[in-house]
Parts: C-alpha cells; sequence; structure tokens
C-alpha cells in the first residue's frame, strides 16, 4: 500500500495532475451522458421477459364472416405447427380466450363478433430451450403477417406477449380525443400513417371497426297476422336459417346444468350465393311456414329486407369520446419511436390545425389540435408501456434526488461543512458513469439489445449508499490523521486512500461476485450490471477523484502551518505500514 500512498500523494502535490484527474471525470461523466442521444445505449421500462405462453389476436376486416376469419386462423395455425417448441394451440373463433394477465387490459372480453379469433400457444419450458419466446416472436411475426395477411384484405393479425411488468393496453397507444366521432377517426388513420412509417413498431391497428353495410330482416306484423302466422314462428325459423337454434336439452352427469340441442341447417342451405338482396330474397322464398288453415306462406312474404350501415363502437375516457391507435415495439425501446413518430404527426398537422403543445407536466408530449376552418379542438394523448416508462424514470429520478438530498442533510449535520458534505455526493453520484458504461459494454455480449432499464436505475439508487460509505471512509479517517497526529493534509488524504483501499476493494468484489448472479436474468439483469459496473466506477471515483476534492476542500484544512510533512515522518511511516 506504501506505492499507492505515495501514488496519491505524488498527484495531490502536482496542480497538473490534479487537474488532469478532474477533467478526466468530468468527460469521462459528459460522454457517458451523451450515450443517451446518440442511442449507443437505449433506455426501456424492461426488456423482453421469456414466457411458455403468447397469444395471436386474429382481426379480419368489420361484417367478415366466420369462415373468412377461420380461413385466415388456420393459416395461422399451418405455420406454427411447424414450430418443434410449441406444445399445445388452442383456437377461440368469434371470441377471446379466457382472460389471463395479459387479456385483462386488451379487450379480451369484449371480442364477441364473427370477424375475429384469438390463438392460444404454449411452449416448451423455457429453461429447456434455446430460444426465448419474445426472439421467438419477434421471428415468426414478418413470415405470418406476410403470408395470412393476403388471404383476406384489410385483415390485422397482432401477436401479444406475457408483460414482463406492469400490463398495458400496447407498447405505444396514441388517444385521439374529441366530440366529432367522425374527424377523430380520420385523425387515427393520419396516426396510423405516421406510426407505420417509424422503424421498430409493429402491430399497429385502430382499436374500432369500420362502418360495413348489412341487411336487416323486419317481420311484417299485419302481414303475418293477415297470413294466419305468428310473429315467435317467424323468428324461429329466421335464426334456424341463419344461425340455429335451440329444440331440446340434454342432461349428464358430467355437467352440472343442462346441454342445449341445436337444430342448425347444412352448409348448402345455410351459405348464401352473394351477398345480394336477390340472393337473399330467394332463400326467403324458399323457407316455408305453415299457418292456421294448413297453408303454406313463403317466409319472403311475411319479412322486410332492409340495408343498413352498422353502427360504430364508441369508446368513452374522462366522459369524452375517443380512439385508441396502438402499436408494439419490435424489440426496440419506446421511446425513441415515439418522439419520431410525434414529430412527423406535428409536421402533418400543422398545415390544417393550430398546434398547442402540452407544458412540461405528466402529458408532456400530449398536443391539442385546433381546427382552422371550424375551430374543433382534438386532444392527442399518449400512453401505454412507453408513459409507464416515462412515469417510473421520473418517480425514480425523483426517489434518487430526495435520497441525496436527505443523505446532504445527515452530512451537513455531521461534519457541519457544505463542502465535505458536497464531496461525498458528488462521489457518490459519479457512479453513473459505470452504470451506462456497463451497459455499453453488456450489449456487446447479448444477442439482443441490452436496455437501461426500471431495475438498473434501482440499482443505481442502491450505489449510492455504497459509493457514500466509501467517501466517508476516506474522509473520517483522513481528519482523525490530521487532528490527533498532526499529520499535514496531502499526506494523511493520502495515508488515508492506501490504508482503506483494502476494505473499499473487498467490499467491491463482493457486491461483484453477488451481483453476477443477478446479470443473466432478462428482467433483473440491468439491476446485476448497474451493482457491478457503479461499484467498479466507485471505486475509482473514490480513491482518485475524491482525494483531490478533499485536497482542495478548506474544510480540512486543520493545519494552519503546515509547511511540510518532514516532521511528522515517524508517524507517517508507522500509520502506513
Amino acid at each position: 500500500m506504501k506505492n499507492f500512498e505515495n501514488y496519491i500523494y505524488t498527484i495531490l502535490e502536482s496542480k497538473k495532475k490534479k487537474k488532469l484527474v478532474m477533467f478526466l471525470t468530468a468527460a469521462a461523466f459528459f460522454l457517458s451522458l451523451l450515450m443517451f442521444p446518440t442511442k449507443m445505449v437505449l433506455a426501456k421500462m424492461l426488456p423482453g421477459k421469456s414466457a411458455n405462453t403468447f397469444s395471436i389476436y386474429v382481426d379480419a376486416p368489420a361484417g367478415s364472416s366466420i369462415k373468412e376469419t377461420k380461413k385466415l386462423s388456420t393459416c395461422v395455425i399451418d405455420i406454427l405447427k411447424e414450430e418443434s417448441e410449441i406444445q399445445n394451440i388452442n383456437l377461440f373463433l368469434a371470441q377471446g380466450i379466457p382472460l389471463d394477465y395479459a387479456g385483462l387490459v386488451k379487450g379480451a372480453a369484449m371480442k364477441r363478433t364473427q370477424n375475429v379469433s384469438e390463438i392460444s400457444i404454449n411452449l416448451s419450458d423455457k429453461h429447456l430451450r434455446d430460444e426465448p419466446s419474445y426472439l421467438m416472436v419477434q421471428r415468426l411475426r414478418p413470415l405470418i403477417q406476410k403470408a395470412c395477411v393476403p388471404i383476406v384484405r384489410g385483415s390485422n393479425i397482432k401477436f401479444i406477449e406475457q408483460p414482463s411488468g406492469p400490463p398495458t393496453l400496447a407498447s405505444i397507444v396514441v388517444e385521439i380525443r374529441g366530440d366529432n366521432l367522425s374527424k377523430i377517426r380520420s385523425l387515427a388513420v393520419d396516426v396510423v400513417d405516421s406510426l407505420s412509417n417509424t422503424e421498430g413498431l409493429v402491430d399497429i391497428d385502430i382499436m374500432a371497426d369500420n362502418n360495413f353495410e348489412k341487411f336487416e330482416l323486419i317481420p311484417d306484423k299485419e302481414k303475418i297476422s293477415r297470413s294466419g302466422l305468428s310473429v315467435k314462428q317467424v323468428n324461429e325459423i329466421l335464426y334456424l336459417a341463419f344461425e340455429g337454434m335451440v329444440i331440446a336439452h340434454k342432461n349428464s352427469k358430467n355437467s352440472p346444468d343442462q346441454i342445449n340441442m341445436f337444430l342448425i341447417l347444412d352448409k348448402e342451405s345455410e351459405t348464401l350465393f352473394s351477398k345480394s338482396v336477390d340472393s337473399l330474397q330467394s332463400k326467403l322464398s324458399a323457407l316455408n311456414l305453415m299457418n292456421k288453415r294448413g297453408m303454406l306462406v313463403p317466409l319472403s312474404e311475411v319479412v322486410t329486407i332492409k340495408k343498413v350501415m352498422s353502427n360504430h363502437m364508441i369508446m368513452h375516457k374522462d366522459l369524452a369520446r375517443m380512439v385508441n391507435v396502438i402499436a408494439e415495439t419490435d424489440m426496440v425501446s419506446q421511446v425513441y419511436p415515439l418522439l419520431e413518430a410525434r414529430d412527423r404527426l406535428l409536421e402533418k398537422f400543422e398545415k390544417d390545425y393550430i398546434i398547442t403543445k402540452a407544458g412540461f407536466s405528466t402529458y408532456m408530449f400530449d398536443f391539442t389540435l385546433e381546427e382552422r376552418k371550424t375551430g374543433e379542438k382534438f386532444l392527442i394523448r399518449w400512453d401505454g408501456e412507453m408513459k409507464v416508462t416515462l412515469d417510473t424514470f421520473r418517480d425514480l429520478g425523483a426517489a434518487f434526488i430526495a435520497a441525496l438530498v436527505l443523505i446532504f442533510l445527515l452530512l451537513v449535520i455531521y461534519y457541519k461543512s457544505f463542502m465535505i458534505s458536497g464531496i461525498v455526493l458528488l462521489g457518490s453520484f459519479l457512479s453513473l458513469i459505470g452504470v451506462i458504461v456497463g451497459h455499453w459494454v453488456a450489449n456487446w455480449f447479448t444477442t439482443e439489445t441490452f436496455f437501461l432499464t426500471a431495475t438498473s436505475l434501482i440499482g443505481f439508487i442502491a450505489l449510492i449508499g455504497i459509493s457514500s460509505r466509501n467517501s466517508l471512509l476516506l474522509i473520517d479517517f483522513a481528519k482523525s490523521l490530521m487532528e490527533s497526529e498532526g499529520m499535514q493534509k496531502r499526506r494523511a488524504i493520502a495515508v488515508a486512500a492506501a490504508t482503506r483501499s483494502k476494505p473499499i476493494l473487498l467490499t467491491a468484489v463482493a457486491i461483484i461476485l453477488g451481483s453476477a448472479l443477478l446479470a443473466g436474468d432478462p428482467v433483473f439483469g440491468g439491476l446485476g450490471v448497474a451493482l457491478i459496473s457503479g461499484t467498479i466506477a466507485a471505486v475509482f471515483v473514490s480513491l482518485l477523484f475524491v482525494p483531490v476534492l478533499m485536497d482542495n476542500a478548506k474544510a480540512m484544512d486543520f493545519d494552519k502551518d503546515s509547511d511540510s510533512d518532514s516532521k511528522h515522518g515517524d508517524n507517517i511511516s508507522i500509520i502506513s505500514s
């Protein structure tokens, strides 16, 4: 340790070397911060989670028949069957899957139309396969969409993974709010165009159905009465002709309830030859009902066919009408595609709308549109996992600042010096260099992007105590040498750094070895890397940068007549040994 003591003392004696240490530390800090705008290190709420299951949502265009939906679903299943790691495939036509962790917030319970289906996939155990589920999804998504989407034009196939953190509707959610429903739907289409041209975004969809033509079959009560029929007879034959009807019940010892028995027409009788009034009229003419007088009455005589447009699904939030546009990220951070898409939307809307941006608040990425001609106002609000990411990083940042303030106040009370307290805090804060650089290095050794996540920030906050302890060891020991031994300040700082370097290094090794177990975890890997790399940076900062700050601190000048340290040479050699 004598060599290290002399090395530190040499740095403290040279103004050039002290300036060099301070310059290199400041340069390392600012260069590490530049890794975020240069995208050398990417931030995300949580990385991908390797699970044993995922789902596929198949959405055919509004008004599609269940047969068209089944064609799409069958195409998807045929491709999935070729994957050896897939154990089970369950298809749910015209309904959502039984609610799971992901489906609770994704609207699976609301799916009750013929143009939707959901496919549940169970994989082999994640510990027994080489490919994690999120990489399998990333590989299968373009294959399935390219092969199956053209079968029914305008369809959408989305991949839903089990979230590794709080469940959200999607990675990026854009809420378009306003009173004019047709206008907000038009704005939603513009948003989809911008998101579709943004790199890294997939599974883009509008959570709203389109208008389509349909036929209403209206029983004519007056004609029914004149024909000697009943409205009940007409309704029952209509249900039988198109959907089937319950004609009996069956009891079973394996079921607590009665089992319905349905009567339906065969496929030839049930299917229409074309989507036209004539085809529907022909089918109704082929169905006859017997009246009370024993005469057969064609169904077309007592039923009126009316062509109408379907009704829009209307969604509300905070007592305002809205349409959601959702998008998932393809193994990239949500923040960067968001910023790119937002800039495109602002550029696109500035011609026809007066844009008012939100200030620095909870919804700082939102903006309001006011149409120049009519004065109608619309709100574009960003939500989803991206919003959770921003909120989490904001809250963790606030917790970090609060921790720094509390530590600073405690140190001021203890040392009665703002200067010394500032040295401790600055040394703790500079461990951020190691956290950022550590994620950059870890990205070299992973097949997918290694993100700076919320768990990484938790590790950084935990490092405050470790780094502060290192600085306190040096300051307290140096002060005791100066007060009790009368040692010159620079020699006392050098002796303190050399003497306390061993326990500092042993503590660092223990933290690194303990955190190595976390580094390979997909969710808590950021915490492990932050603790490992941050601890390494904290050691260098504590043993090199903090001594330089201590030498410049006037609050530690206890020996006013510190001409040299020669008269205390004996004490120095005894302590340092």
